[in-house]
């Protein structure tokens, strides 16, 4: 009878010593890998980032600074309001970040608080940097 429970052949068994050996393999070395001339890893090609202002209500890029009198070239909106601005945050007190003396509301309306400053968002440049039209994107279509 064996000493083990299972006649399975196993890690424990005695062949195991005896399996073959292949000739050259006994004082070989592994091959070194060939070097890699750069320092370190390979980075993937990047987009830019870019600064840029956005329309509370439309979300249209805006290209200038935003004066007092400033409004959305799409929607019309003034663009010197509480919803605009950088300390706006609906969870604090009057909805402002600043120490204002009272609540103003309607917060998507012009204001002339001396404590505003235009909320700026960083995003990603993924499109190409010069406008296209329809004519032109059509042509580069079917370029050979």
């Amino acid at each position: 009878m064996s000493d083990r429970k299972y006649r399975q052949r196993g890690y424990q068994d005695d062949d195991r010593d005896r399996a073959p050996k292949r000739d050259g393999d006994q004082g070989a070395k592994p091959k070194p890998r060939p070097e890699d001339r750069s320092p370190g890893p390979r980075t993937p090609n990047m987009p830019g980032f870019r600064t840029v202002v956005r329309c509370h209500r439309c979300g249209n890029l805006v290209n200038a600074v935003v004066l007092v009198s400033s409004t959305c070239t799409k929607c019309n909106m003034p663009l010197h309001c509480c919803a605009q601005c950088d300390s706006f945050n609906p969870a604090a007190r009057y909805e402002c970040m600043q120490t204002i003396p009272a609540r103003i509301s309607p917060k998507d309306a012009l204001t002339t608080c001396n404590l505003f400053e235009a909320r700026s968002t960083v995003e990603r440049e993924t499109g190409s940097v010069r406008q296209t039209t329809a004519r032109s994107a059509f042509d580069d279509l079917f370029k050979i």
